[in-house]
């Protein structure tokens, strides 16, 4: 039996390899609003500004607050009540901004917090403006604190994709459901599961460590 539902595996492993091309797009996508958003809230969340710092801080607070799947029920199914109406991919998208950028909101503002005041002194009486210190000084010596956590929240930001599954998005974690229905062998359904999902996660693991080393010397 077990040979069979090998076999039926194998058979339908192209279902599989579609489904971590949808979870690769889903990440990679992602992965660039995450940062691209998270460094623009955590250098506001570094800022003098009060107000802005507060919003941000809300902000921040609700998105690591609250269960990732809850965000994405919000997204998909109370946003078409405010007029937003958004298909599954869309919605995976926005949903995986919202999370993902909160985490790397802190980890850019703790980053930028780390550099010591005297280089913002130094800086300042240089002549440059706000803008300019943050990137010509500020952020190149930040990106040293930044990076090795950085990517290791890309790992757990890929891990996450798995729950976008719940809208219908036809990821890895979805086609192992839909599989197990037909081979009710589900050790070995998510097993395979488990194994595509370390392929693309496990790269980012090494890197993470290199630049882990890399950047303490």
């Amino acid at each position: 039996m077990m040979a069979f539902y090998f076999s039926r595996l194998v058979e339908i492993f192209p279902f599989f390899l579609r489904g971590l091309w949808m979870t690769t797009k889903v990440a990679f996508i992602s992965l660039i609003l995450c940062t691209l958003i998270g460094f623009f809230l955590g250098m506001i969340r570094s800022s003098n500004n009060i107000f802005l710092k507060r919003i941000v801080g809300v902000y921040v607070a609700f998105a690591r607050g609250t269960p990732f799947v809850v965000q994405i029920f919000i997204v998909f199914f109370i946003f078409p009540e405010w007029g937003i109406q958004l298909d599954a991919f869309p919605a995976a998208l926005l949903a995986m901004a919202i999370m993902g950028s909160a985490f790397v909101c802190e980890i850019v503002a703790g980053g930028i917090s780390a550099i010591h005041k005297g280089q913002w002194e130094a800086a300042s009486s240089s002549g440059l403006t706000k803008f300019q210190q943050l990137r010509f000084v500020i952020v190149p010596q930040a990106m040293k604190v930044i990076v090795p956590p950085l990517v290791g929240q890309y790992v757990l930001l890929i891990k996450d994709t798995s729950v976008v599954s719940v809208i219908g998005v036809m990821e890895l974690t979805r086609v192992g459901w839909v599989t197990v229905v037909r081979i009710p062998e589900g050790l070995m359904v998510f097993a395979l599961v488990g194994i595509l999902y370390f392929s693309i996660s496990y790269p980012l693991v090494l890197l993470s460590n290199y630049l882990e080393r890399r950047m303490a010397v």
